[in-house]
């Protein structure tokens, strides 16, 4: 298997080097103008190769599948769906917490780590808020789209009407759009403010006029100036101390979505924090699955180095044990307390007609990343995408376990029911997978996948110190 190649000398190519631990940042041999050409070269380009082409044309046609199937529910109802009573909630809610999940671990990385002054973190932050905006975007549809009548779903805002009759506030729903109209909207400001020196960069690049006017248009007219400057750091400053505690109480309130149901299974104090843990081993594992074909399609391996994949794997095995400590709560907590209808539930999610479910999300989430603990598998690029892969799967695991297997067993056995999706249900979850990568791939072809203006100051920084 194939090692991430990273430069740990002068002189030396980023790809020619085993990597270690104590490897660079940055590959010595990428100088300030080196590096900015490097990373504006692939969105200046004319022509992208063939594989953005036929990416970008699977990804559409499953856009295109999602259309049909949100037609489809909009002319039929959500009946299409596999919901019956009593598990009135399934892919819709499944999906919902599972993109919000990875779009919250993009932020984590950008914001939290920004305010940390961690380096590494200025080759993925691109990477993470892309993956937050495109992520954000598919949790987005699924609440609207299983209201019944999605096409009034504004009557969750609250606002003035002549019926005077307002959003009930004690609605899950209603915590769901504003948390997620607070978020979108905090996001999008974010990764734009952040591109916005790298769009003047391109604005300045650019031969073609059409491009620098495109550039020069989204750059908002950013100069350089140390006014500029000094303003702009303060602002990103702020968003960045804004958007690091918004993504721990988004994921905290689609746990208390479910803690503030009177539902087995749901009625916890436990599930904001086991959210907020499992957003940051998905958004770890999301950035981390991304970013090794990016390394080397877009040729990024002198600036997403093996030090990155070092660092994220250590990060993608804490949140694993914080997980597993979650998961042996969640049983100790379950036999410890009276309720002998919570107890018949555990046992039927480890033994029953959907155990191996339950067992999936074990080994996925919790046992594959416990190889992260030998640094050879963190520095293995097959190893990384399977793990990553598992951990992902895993997740989606982990929400069917909490939202299906706790509403089919109610207290009383007399209304105890099965679920089983339907085809409407798997096309909208591929169709939205669609949509991310899509959008992914649009981002990556007109915008720089890395930012320049961090990668200068890290230049600068080294720079200096070898003087």
């Amino acid at each position: 298997m194939t090692l991430l190649r990273t430069g740990s000398a002068i002189g030396a190519s980023a790809q020619d080097l085993k990597p270690r631990a104590n490897d660079p940042i940055v590959a010595p041999v990428q100088t300030i103008s080196s590096m900015t050409s490097k990373i504006c070269a692939p969105p200046l380009r004319q022509q992208w190769p063939l594989w953005w082409k036929l990416s970008l044309a699977a990804a559409l046609f499953l856009v295109l599948i999602l259309a049909v199937a949100i037609g489809w529910l909009f002319y039929a109802g959500v009946g299409v769906w596999g919901i019956d009573w009593p598990v009135v909630w399934g892919f819709a809610l499944i999906n919902y917490v599972w993109w919000i999940a990875i779009a919250s671990g993009g932020t984590f990385i950008s914001a939290l780590f920004y305010l940390a002054e961690a380096e590494w973190r200025s080759a993925l932050n691109r990477i993470a808020e892309t993956i937050t905006i495109f992520a954000a975007a598919c949790a987005a549809i699924y609440p609207i789209l299983h209201l019944g009548r999605p096409w009034l779903f504004y009557w969750l805002f609250p606002y003035p009407n002549v019926m005077g009759v307002w959003p009930q506030f004690r609605s899950p729903l209603l915590w769901d759009f504003a948390a997620i109209l607070t978020y979108v909207i905090s996001s999008i400001l974010f990764w734009y403010f952040g591109l916005v020196p790298d769009l003047a960069t391109m604005r300045d690049k650019a031969d073609a006029p059409h491009k620098r006017r495109f550039y020069g248009v989204l750059a908002l007219g950013f100069r350089g100036s140390d006014d500029a400057w000094r303003y702009y750091r303060v602002g990103y400053g702020l968003l960045a101390a804004v958007m690091a505690p918004l993504v721990i109480s988004v994921h905290s309130i689609v746990g208390l979505d479910f803690a503030g149901a009177a539902t087995l299974g749901w009625h916890s104090t436990e599930f904001p924090p086991f959210f907020v843990f499992g957003a940051l081993l998905s958004g770890f594992a999301m950035v981390m699955l991304v970013a090794v074909p990016m390394r080397r399609l877009l040729g990024l391996e002198d600036f997403i180095t093996g030090r990155h994949f070092d660092i994220l794997g250590k990060l993608l095995l804490t949140s694993s044990l914080c997980v597993a400590y979650a998961c042996l709560m969640e049983a100790f907590t379950t036999f410890y307390g009276p309720d002998a209808a919570g107890k018949r539930l555990f046992i039927d999610k480890v033994t029953g007609e959907l155990a191996p479910i339950y067992w999936a999300t074990i080994v996925f989430n919790v046992l594959a990343p416990q190889s992260m603990w030998r640094q050879s598998v963190r520095l293995n690029e097959t190893l990384v995408v399977l793990v990553s892969l598992l951990v992902i799967a895993g997740m989606w695991c982990e929400r069917y376990v909490i939202v299906v297997m706790s509403l089919r067993r109610t207290h009383l056995p007399s209304a105890w029911g099965d679920y089983t999706p339907t085809i409407w249900d798997w096309l909208t979850l591929f169709g939205t997978v669609g949509l991310f990568i899509a959008g992914f791939l649009i981002a990556i072809r007109l915008l720089p996948a890395v930012s320049m203006y961090e990668m200068r100051e890290i230049i600068l920084r080294r720079a200096r110190r070898n003087r």
